[in-house]
């Protein structure tokens, strides 16, 4: 398997620097006001500059996509139920339980072996049956990060194609420059010993004069550039394509023009042209952008995640003012055996305030928020699974989809709510459920300020739980709290 981003020998240089660019990884965001500057120094003594604002921390959702991407270094065992809507329902349903029952070429079982894969995920055993059919199937598949989606897509495009003919005849979408080569990655680790077997990079920056002739087989790309090559430039010949994958259909339709280039690519397609699409979530704008662009499709869902707040003690502290809620976190902390806590702001002011105060008073914490690069996130999340540090301090970026053992103990230091102040049911939901995972029990403390009461009460009634008041003051009382 060969990569090439460029033809010819001109391509290296700007090959390294589209690598280098991407190890540094940044997703500018909009001009914050208040900015000021503040100085916080790391556990290992560095001195890092941060920025503060006010503003609530934004959900990046292409970051957060390539987040987990970064940190799923195996497989995750998804507590989700698979639900399969076939559509030819007298069809009879296969799955398998191993990948030598798909009957794939042994290079192809090579590098999945190779790659650390030893039975196919829950969703793969569904879905490879549907991808590898014949004659080919089209699918809607939703699956959550780190389920192996990605895999599967990749090994129906090389189970497609044919080495000897040197022309692209598969093509997938990514809705960012990052995404793709994270993809083109897993194509690269698959395909490894499919020696005649090539894939090329349509992303911005690879500029491919008109009238080349493409030989690869795999074309990875963002829309707006793949458009380009189809359309403008006539690299592409979109009537040869046998296989069309959309990754990632809610991040984008999030992107503005996205949705529209992909449908314009897709309708130029053969009506034998097999079509996957996947998607993390399936609100009702995933859908209906789905059912637009793939025709009479096998549809693979994920019921809701069922979490569950049973087993998770919920305590909550009135407070006046922050400091209040640091003097009553100490406290906490000082009197429970804690294994590891997550702290939750809602803005990054609160983030940057709180981790200065902790470090100064001596703990190992580490600080989580949005306008850190994606690969920055990710290596402080892994030092946090590694145990390095205790405490995760963070905004919403890492509400859902880390999952880390030993914590023990969430902290809202501040409440979750929308704008108008109404409460953020699911954000709350997502938080507090980063303990008492994998069936362990947990504690969950929130810290608010008299006004912000009538708003937990509508959390407590809405999750039908109980959520109990705790004196910070009487450290007896903190003492007795079992979990």
């Amino acid at each position: 398997m060969a990569s090439l981003l460029w033809g010819g020998d001109a391509g290296a240089a700007e090959s390294q620097r589209l690598n280098s660019h991407f190890s540094n990884l940044n997703h500018p965001r909009k001009n914050l006001r208040g900015v000021k500057s503040t100085t916080v120094r790391n556990i290992d003594g560095s001195i890092n500059n941060i920025k503060e604002d006010d503003e609530d921390d934004v959900v990046d959702l292409a970051a957060n996509s390539l987040l987990n991407k970064l940190i799923r270094q195996s497989l995750v065992e998804s507590s989700h139920r698979v639900e399969v809507l076939q559509k030819d329902p007298s069809s009879p349903l296969y799955s398998v339980k191993t990948f030598e029952e798909l009957r794939l070429k042994e290079e192809l079982l090579k590098g999945i072996y190779a790659m650390g894969f030893n039975r196919p995920s829950k969703i793969q055993e569904m879905a490879l049956p549907m991808m590898l059919a014949h004659p080919p199937q089209n699918l809607i598949a939703q699956s959550q990060s780190g389920t192996g989606k990605t895999a599967a897509f990749v090994l129906a495009m090389l189970s497609r194609v044919n080495a000897l003919e040197l022309f692209p005849q598969c093509l997938c979408l990514a809705p960012t420059y990052e995404l793709a080569l994270q993809t083109g990655r897993v194509v690269e680790q698959m395909g490894k010993f499919c020696v005649d077997v090539q894939v090329m990079y349509a992303i911005r920056g690879n500029r491919i004069p008109r009238g080349t002739d493409i030989t690869q087989q795999i074309i990875i790309g963002t829309p707006g550039t793949v458009l380009d090559w189809c359309f403008k430039l006539k690299l592409i010949d979109l009537t040869k394509i046998r296989v069309f994958v959309l990754d990632e259909a809610d991040v984008m339709i999030d992107t503005q023009g996205f949705s529209d280039h992909s449908i314009r690519i897709q309708r130029a397609l053969p009506s034998e042209c097999q079509m996957l699409l996947f998607s993390a979530t399936f609100e009702d704008s995933v859908w209906h952008f789905a059912e637009r662009i793939i025709p009479d499709p096998n549809v693979i869902k994920l019921r809701k995640e069922e979490l569950t707040l049973n087993n998770i003690r919920q305590y909550y502290v009135l407070c006046e003012h922050r400091k209040d809620k640091y003097q009553a976190l100490c406290n906490i902390y000082g009197s429970i055996t804690i294994g590891q806590a997550i702290i939750f702001c809602q803005t990054r002011r609160n983030a940057k305030w709180l981790t200065v105060e902790m470090i100064q008073d001596g703990h190992q914490v580490s600080l989580l928020s949005g306008e850190l690069t994606v690969e920055q996130r990710a290596s402080i999340i892994q030092r946090f699974r590694d145990g390095k540090e205790k405490v995760l301090i963070t905004t919403n970026v890492c509400a859902r989809g880390i999952d880390v053992k030993q914590v023990t103990i969430v902290v809202n230091f501040d409440l979750p709510v929308k704008q108008g102040e109404e409460p953020d049911y699911e954000t709350y939901l997502h938080r507090i459920g980063r303990t008492g995972r994998f069936g362990k029990k947990g504690l969950a403390f929130n810290m608010i300020e008299v006004d912000k009461l009538p708003s937990l009460m509508k959390i407590q009634d809405h999750f039908n739980s109980s959520i109990k008041q705790l004196n910070a003051e009487d450290m007896d009382e903190i003492e007795k709290i079992d979990y």
